[in-house]
């Protein structure tokens, strides 16, 4: 029976560190992506580079915003 719950508590230690992994490499990628988007955007439009740039600052802190919900709830669920 303790085999079974110590196998089970590194199942969920596991877990919790390849969701709290996959929600920072996703984080990464948008946060890449937003910052080449609207690199180009300027590239093309220089004369909206405020805007441009104020709406990148917007969007890279909702995906910050869900990439740190999603490491909270992995951490959660490891110590539950």
């Amino acid at each position: 029976m303790l085999s079974v719950l110590l196998a089970a508590e590194a199942t969920a230690a596991l877990g919790a560190a390849v969701g709290a992994g996959i929600a920072a490499i996703g984080a990464g990628i948008g946060i890449g992506k937003i910052g080449g988007s609207a690199m180009e955007a300027i590239g093309r439009q220089p004369d909206a580079a405020s805007d441009i740039r104020s709406n990148m600052i917007v969007a890279a802190a909702l995906v910050e915003g869900a990439a740190f919900f999603a490491i909270i709830v992995a951490f959660l669920a490891y110590v539950m």
